[in-house]
Order: structure tokens, then sequence, then C-alpha cells
């Protein structure tokens, strides 16, 4: 039986020795590298983690002692040591283990966050809770990397966390020097120098073994040493970064030497104040093909080699190279055109545009409101500045769209990739609340576009508004066939006419469900009587086009479908809409109900919210079926109530 296998429990750690300890870390790595390459998944930063998962559940008393992971995605082998080791085949898969911790899994998963930044406010408010219970005993630990530390939310608990001083938190900073990419910023410069230093406690370690070898004069050479030792410890480590906050600062630490961590981790355990150990970890740790890829460290992979990391077939184009190929183009036209990531330059595409400019991209690490409010500046000081998120944390950013981007008029544009159902990720990832958040936006306009022509043409349009705030959304994945309109109306695209004429039905696909709306109006035109129905691509979701209003006035039944949430999304956008233009005309809308999804693939999540063509096609059947007989010719324009009249 393997080490791994034999494990019932985390406490099992403490009866292994350090041998039986080193075996277990290479069974998990090679674990994780048969297993995530299969299924896909946040390889590299697990592979980084394994030496430093291991001393924390050595060390400490999961799940009464608390183990926090930030942003979570480095939580596969704290899944191992807690009895899910069996399940790792089933990884971000419908009804398997989540990417990220989840606590309806294990009593140890105690967040389930994968926004950056979050586990040190945790700490403090678990923190909080078990000392006013009595119970501060119960030691709570937070794992935050050195990408993390780059948002501002991590820096506000720790002043309130040195502020109590709990001697029962302690924090553990998984420094590796990245979070997709290398950190940047000047903590990410100041922690670099704390990596040296480690260097330094290598090499004085050496010169120290043999200056005590020299005969007589030894011992006053090892003295000399271990002055200079200090001297340029001091210069090289201002542990006032943490020091001066009250916190105590062990370390660095290296993450991959076990005993060295649990001594460590002993000894903040023991404290009478709140800790930071700073460990060194590599990103893919192990893993050559991990350790060689220079731009992310397999921080992500799909379906690979497990020997050699290569995809076992080349991907698809994806929404995100259209955007990040056409934002290059307007690049060149356009010397007032600049890109802001948040420590996420390749994965939103925005690797070639630094290429081409590199002095007109700004990455501020993990800080999406810094982000937002900079671009107001750069805006108001004459650039466009093009800010591109993953939609999911754009929510992190509202009140600085609200405040400042809408209040000053910025005419800067955000583009949320990763927008709708993303699938495998799962419920914190999911971007689908951004069209019902930003509709409550004075004066910002939301662009969803349906494939890759109309991505071009929409973000020329976005960048071309110098006024207002623009948005430009779309999903995770292989980009459609474009799909062409038969005309324009307003600014929406009609994309079919299926049936007879006039038509009943106004079929409104908002950006990627356009396509599967003209699916549904194809199977609807092949029935015994098939209804007459009119698709159309809004194209701007915000705001609503008042052409797009009449064209509805002129139907029987309008039909919205969206890959957002149902509540104050496009489809009750619309409905406002019609009620303020006093159009009578019944609306369903289709998107996604307000919860939280788990994880699945895209494809899966939307056939079970009935986002397929099929289902939508038996959906708009059933409509049409308890409809009321119509009072007036199909076609004709609703009739203008008395003032005062009730319309709905």
């Amino acid at each position: 039986m393997s080490v791994l296998e034999s494990l019932r429990n985390p406490s099992d750690l403490r009866a292994l020795d350090a041998s039986r300890l080193r075996c277990l870390a290479g069974e998990i790595r090679e674990r994780l590298i048969s297993q995530v390459s299969r299924t896909g998944g946040h390889l590299g930063p697990n592979l980084g983690v394994v030496e430093l998962t291991i001393a924390l559940h050595a060390e400490f008393d999961s799940p009464r002692d608390r183990i926090l992971f930030d942003t979570g995605h480095q939580a596969y082998v704290h899944k191992m040591l807690t009895g899910r080791a069996g399940r790792l085949d089933t990884l971000r898969r419908r009804g398997g283990l989540s990417g990220y911790p989840s606590r309806a899994e294990s009593p140890h998963d105690v967040i389930e966050n994968s926004h950056a930044s979050t586990s040190l406010s945790y700490a403090y408010g678990l923190a909080e809770s078990y000392a006013l219970a009595g119970e501060d005993d119960r030691q709570v630990v937070a794992v935050i990397g050195d990408g993390a530390l780059t948002g501002g939310m991590a820096w506000e608990a720790l002043n309130n966390i040195a502020a109590r001083g709990r001697r029962n938190v302690v924090v553990v900073v998984n420094d590796n020097g990245r979070s997709y990419a290398p950190t940047v910023g000047g903590l990410a410069e100041h922690l670099g120098r704390l990596r040296t230093a480690a260097e330094y406690e290598r090499l004085l370690a050496t010169g120290k073994r043999a200056a005590r070898s020299i005969p007589v004069v030894g011992e006053a050479v090892y003295r000399g040493l271990h002055g200079v030792k200090s001297g340029l410890k001091e210069l090289a480590v201002p542990q006032a970064l943490f020091g001066d906050l009250g916190l105590k600062y062990l370390g660095p630490v290296d993450g991959h030497n076990v005993p060295a961590l649990r001594a460590a981790l002993r000894q903040a355990r023991e404290y009478d104040r709140p800790v930071i150990v700073h460990c060194i970890t590599r990103k893919g740790a192990g893993h050559p093909p991990a350790e060689e890829h220079e731009a992310d460290r397999f921080h992500g992979i799909g379906v690979v080699d497990p020997a050699t990391g290569r995809p076992l077939k080349p991907s698809p184009p994806s929404w995100t190279g259209v955007f990040a190929r056409e934002l290059v183009a307007l690049g060149h036209e356009r010397a007032d055109l600049v890109a802001i990531t948040a420590a996420m330059r390749g994965p939103v595409g925005l690797d070639g545009f630094a290429e081409a400019f590199p002095d007109r991209v700004y990455d501020v690490g993990i800080a999406e409101q810094h982000a937002v409010t900079a671009a107001t500046g750069m805006s108001l000081g004459g650039l466009h500045p093009v800010v591109a998120v993953y939609a999911t944390f754009l929510n992190r950013a509202f009140d600085q769209v609200l405040m400042d981007a809408a209040l000053h008029r910025a005419g800067l544009t955000l583009v949320l990739d990763r927008a709708g159902v993303t699938g495998e990720d799962g419920a914190s990832h999911h971007g689908m609340w951004d069209l019902s958040v930003l509709q409550v936006v004075p004066g910002l306009r939301i662009a969803a576009p349906r494939d890759g022509a109309s991505l071009r043409e929409e973000l020329r349009e976005a960048v071309a508004v110098d006024d207002a705030p623009t948005v430009v959304r779309f999903p995770k994945g292989a980009v459609p066939a474009d799909l062409p309109a038969l005309e324009r109306v307003g600014v929406a695209d009609v994309l079919a006419r299926v049936g007879p004429r006039p038509a009943e039905v106004l079929l409104v696909g908002v950006g990627s469900m356009a396509a599967t709306a003209v699916g549904a109006a194809e199977r609807l035109g092949l029935g015994a009587e098939p209804p007459g129905i009119t698709v159309v691509d809004p194209r701007w979701a915000k705001p609503v086009d008042p052409e797009l209003v009449a064209l509805a006035a002129r139907h029987r039944l309008v039909v919205t479908v969206e890959d957002n949430s149902l509540a104050g999304g496009f489809g009750a956008a619309l409905g406002q809409a019609l009620r303020e233009a006093r159009v009578d005309v019944p609306l369903r809308s289709f998107g996604i109900p307000a919860r939280f999804l788990e994880h699945a693939s895209r494809a899966d999540i939307l056939a079970e919210l009935g986002l397929t063509a099929e289902a939508l096609a038996d959906s708009v059947t059933t409509e049409l079926a308890h409809l009321r007989p119509c009072a007036r010719p199909v076609g004709a324009a609703a009739p203008v109530p008395a003032e005062g009249a009730r319309t709905r």
C-alpha cells in the first residue's frame, strides 16, 4: 500500500518519519500530474504547495484548527490529504470534486471562495468568533500567495489582525513570485528581496561550516561572517513591512522542505501574537514541463499529455483570441488606446498588445477596484483605457464603475471575458451577473457580441465612445462560426425570419445565445403549423433600443434568452422598456435562475437550464399555446391606453 493510500485522516501524518513524508510528497505529485492532465485544472499551483500542505496538516489539527486557502485553486493536495484522493479523477466534472474548496465535500473545507485576497478577512472573523466563544485555542491558518497580497483587501485584514493581536492567527505567505504570471509592483519587489535573503542564508551557512574548520582563527572568522550576514540581511530584508504592523515575521522558509516548514509552523503556533510565516515555493515544482513553462507554470491546463504537458488536440480559435487580435489592430490605429489588467495579462488576451505596445499596458496586480479608478484617471487625462478582466471579477469593482467611471462620464471600455456560464470552475467563476448589476449604472453601455465578426465590430464601436464607459462581454471557449444578419433595425441585427408572415413571435437572443435563438426558430419552422418568428440580436444590451421596443409591438409574443441571471438581466430591462412605452405584449424571459451554479461543462449546465435550441423551441411552443386569443390582428400596433390605465 502506498503512503497516500494508507492515510485515513490528516492526523495520520504525525506518525510518519521524514523519509515517509518525502515518499508521500512524491506520490502526491505523481497523482496530480497523472489525474489533472486527464481532467484539466490548476496543476502548477498545486505542484508548488505539496510539501507546504503536508506540513500544515502535520502541525495543525484540521478541522478543529481551520486551514483557509486564499483563491482556493491550490487546494487539490489538501483534498487528497483529507480523504478525497480516490476521487481526484472526477475533478471539475459534473457530480465530482470541485476545483476549489467545497463545504459540501468535507468538514475540512471552510470557505469556498475563488476570488483572491479574501482569506485574511475570513481568518480575522473566525479568530474573533472563537475568542468570544472561549475557544481561542483553535488555530486559524490562512494560506495566501504573494500575488494575492497585491489586493488591497488583504492589507485591510492584516491591519485588523495586527490590531487585535489574536495569538491563534497564522498567516502563511506562499511566495512563488507569481499569481498567473510573475507578480508585479512594489510589494513584489520587496518579497523578491526576501527571496534573495534565502540565498544569503544558504551561502553563509556554507561559509560558516568552512570557516569553523580553520584551525585557531576559525571561530573569529565565523563571528565576522555572522556580522556580515546580519548587515546583508538587514539591507535585503526590511522586515518593517510586517513588524511595524505588530506581526511576528518568520522566514524565509524553504517551502519544499517539510522538516523546515514544520519547525516554522510549530514556532508560529506557539507564539503569543499573530505570525507571518514566509515560505518560498516554486510553482509547478517537480514537473519539468510546468517549471519550464515561462508564461504561467501550468497555472491552468486543459487535457494534456502528462509526460510533455502538450495539449492532446489543437485548441480552436477562442473569443479571447479574437479580442486580442482586434485590440492590437486598434492599437496601431489609435495612439491614445491603453490596456489595463489585474494580474491576468495572458488569460484576458493582452499579451499581443503588450508585445506591440509595451509602454501602453498596465498590470495593477489583483486590484480590480484600483484598475477601474486608474482607468478613469487615464480617461480624464486624454487616454482611452481598455480594462480587461473576467466577468466574475468585475463584481469587485462595481462601486468604482458606478461612482468613478460613470459619474465622471469617463470614456473607457471594460472587456469582460468568461461572461455567462463558464463551466468547470464552478459557482464563483460563472460570469452571470454583469448584465444585471450594470443595468443600474447611468450612461453605461453594454455590447454583447454573438460571434467573432460582431465582437470586432462592437469593440470598435465601444472604444469610439468618449463620453461614457462601455462594456463588451463574451463567453469562455471557442468562438462560433459567424452568423450574418439579414438586416439591421436600429442597432439590432435581424438574424432570421421563419414561418408565415406577419410573424407572431419576436425571439431575442443576447450575445452567445443568438445562435441558440436561431436554432430554436429553425426547429419551430419544421412543425406542421409553424408560427411566424423573427429572430434578432440586440447587439447592445444596454440601453434598450427604442427600435427594438417598436419591433416588439408588432408581434404577439416576445421571448428573450440570455446567458445571465434572470434577476435584473436583459429580459427584465426589455420588460421595463415595454411598460414605459405602454406596449402591452406578453414577454417571456429565459436565462439563469438566481442561484449559484455547480461545476460541470458549459454544455451540461446550459442543457440543465433549458438554454438549448431544442428546449427553447419547446418553451416557445408552450407559451404560444397558453396565449389568449389575439384581440388585434397580428402585426398591428398595440393600442395606447388611457392615462393611468393598467397595462400589465
